[in-house]
């Protein structure tokens, strides 16, 4: 059986603003940096992501 919890409208523009500051902060990095800025981050971003893989995992 489904649950049916329901996320409240300011948690959601909470999470919508981080994103939207996270892509306007990369895209200001690849302004100021040139190709730099585009990889470095997604570089430094990969052990964040694959530490939330491993926890979504992990239950």
């Amino acid at each position: 059986m489904a649950s049916t919890e329901t996320v409240s409208t300011k948690t959601l523009i909470a999470i919508y603003a981080v994103i939207l500051l996270a892509v306007v902060l990369w895209g200001t990095s690849i302004a100021l940096f040139g190709i730099p800025g585009l990889y470095i981050p997604a570089l430094c971003a990969v052990p964040v992501i694959w530490t939330i893989l491993l926890i979504i995992s992990r239950g």
